[in-house]
């Protein structure tokens, strides 16, 4: 599958394990493809978002924001918030009795040089494949890959939603 990756979107997977790598995390999931493609502005997924209106620098700091709270989304916080629930008190407390950035899925373990997609992950990859044949493409770029972070339902697709992003209008724009 990889042979029919652009270079950009070479660059996208790769960044992605670099973050999960600086994050000590234990597997590389979508939030961590969502970070890479912001930090390529001149991909084909940062010209798109650009092209939308999008700041990266916005979006960043929402997914970072998502990540600290363990892939509770502002919508979630909001949800929850109408039963009583104060989400950003909760993660207070957590972080208190537990450190900084508790809930965001670090292990706290050894640096790995090899780290494993997650199956959300994975999921994204075969979408991004699937999204290139219906559009009648044969690479698959960053804005494949940021149209099936949108298409599957998640803590990217929440991020992006927050800026008006979704399949819809991302499929629109390929067309």
């Amino acid at each position: 599958m990889f042979e029919k990756f652009t270079a950009d979107a070479r660059e996208v997977v790769v960044e992605a394990q670099q973050d999960a790598i600086r994050l000590d995390s234990p597997r590389i999931d979508p939030l961590h493809l969502l970070v890479a493609l912001l930090r390529f502005p001149d991909s084909g997924a940062g010209r798109l978002l650009t092209r939308f209106g999008v700041a990266l620098d916005d979006v960043a700091a929402e997914t970072a924001r998502v990540r600290r709270r363990g892939g509770i989304t502002e919508a979630d916080a909001e949800a929850l918030g109408e039963f009583g629930i104060d989400v950003d008190a909760i993660l207070d407390r957590v972080e208190q009795a537990h450190g900084p950035h508790a809930l965001a899925g670090r292990t706290g373990g050894r640096k790995r040089r090899h780290i494993p997609f997650a199956d959300e992950s994975k999921k994204v990859l075969q979408v991004c494949l699937k999204e290139v044949i219906s559009l009648g493409g044969k690479e698959l770029g960053s804005e494949h890959i940021l149209l099936a972070l949108t298409a599957l339902r998640g803590p990217a697709a929440d991020v992006l939603a927050r800026f008006d992003v979704d399949a819809r209008r991302v499929r629109q724009a390929l067309a």
